[in-house]
């Protein structure tokens, strides 16, 4: 629903742009077609956005408006002359890496062809002056009308991303507790999954740094924000050392089997308070960790003897419990614990 809602929005400001843009041309007895198509592709989801490639259009827009003045000058209305003025203009673009006004440019330079008939130089001008009017409406209407607000829809994927990872995470320690490392590949998908969503909120925080460049959060909503920032990091580091065992072959598993339950209770637990926030008890936690750490070290005299008899070979034992460690620091750290 609240994307829904941006999305609306979006189309509210485009709507208002395109209106400004073409009654100001049309009072300056402009043609504006070219200034409601800039306007159209400057909206963007951040002011922050549509000031910095609004400073990039108007140069690329400038150049492919020169571009369609200087091959109708020596060809005139011709095919070639639209081949040339558009190939031009994307090669200047890509060469001064005025990628963003690429598209702006290219329809300036082409369309301009059509309606120039005489007086080059001063159609020149009036394509610069009409692309302008473009920019400069749509970045005003951006900052000022309907700013966004992702603050929510952080807050709402966070809480899709961590109740997943605490499904990913009781999912992929049961398979390797039970010795199914054959299966953990399955859960490959999961992982991938949640890596996309993860890219996501990381679009969605930065969208946020760049508005509240002009529209700051304060108070509450930028405590929460910054708690957002620091549980997506947390969630991060999470993924990638599930990653790890998802993505690593491991041989079977051998611990006694009081300390496969105080593991397999230590993932249920970190599983349930990555799903459940409520649920989350840091005594409890911290309780566990200690466990975990307790029947690390007790592998000790194991993993010494493994190497001795093979140097190079870490027995699984150690890389799962660094896994469930590193995991179990980071949930910790989710919830504003240890830094």
């Amino acid at each position: 629903m609240r994307y829904f809602k941006l999305a609306g929005s979006r189309v509210v400001k485009t709507g208002v742009a395109i209106f400004i843009t073409a009654w100001i041309c049309v009072l300056l007895d402009w043609p504006p077609v070219f200034a409601v198509i800039t306007a159209i592709v400057t909206i963007e989801p951040t002011a922050s956005d549509s000031i910095k490639k609004g400073i990039v259009r108007l140069p690329a827009s400038a150049i492919g408006s020169a571009y369609a003045v200087l091959f109708i000058s020596l060809f005139g209305n011709s095919p070639l002359t639209y081949t040339l003025a558009a190939v031009f203009t994307i090669a200047t673009c890509f060469r001064l890496k005025l990628q963003a006004g690429l598209l702006v440019a290219t329809l300036t330079s082409v369309a301009m062809v059509e309606v120039i008939h005489s007086n080059v130089l001063m159609s020149f001008f009036i394509r610069l002056g009409t692309t302008t009017i473009g920019l400069v409406v749509s970045t005003v209407v951006n900052l000022f009308m309907m700013p966004p607000d992702y603050t929510k829809d952080i807050a709402k994927k966070l809480e899709t991303i961590a109740y997943r990872t605490g499904i990913a995470t009781e999912k992929v320690f049961h398979d390797i507790l039970d010795d199914q490392h054959q299966v953990i590949v399955v859960e490959q998908e999961l992982t991938d999954q949640l890596d996309k969503m993860i890219q996501q909120a990381e679009r969605l925080i930065r969208f946020q740094k760049e508005e509240s460049k002009y529209h700051p959060l304060v108070g509450s909503e930028r405590t929460q924000f910054e708690q957002d920032q620091n549980q997506l990091i947390q969630l991060r580091l999470i993924h990638y050392h599930l990653g790890n065992l998802v993505y690593t072959s491991l041989a079977s598993t051998d611990w006694l089997p009081k300390e496969r339950t105080a593991i397999m209770n230590a993932v249920i637990d970190m599983a349930q308070s990555l799903k459940h926030p409520d649920t989350f008890n840091r005594a409890k936690h911290h309780e566990q960790h200690v466990q975990l750490i307790d029947i690390f070290w007790d592998d000790t005299e194991a993993i010494t003897t493994a190497k001795k008899q093979h140097p190079a070979y870490l027995p699984p034992e150690l890389k799962v419990l660094y896994e469930l460690l590193a995991i179990s620091n980071l949930v910790e750290r989710y919830y504003g614990g240890v830094k």
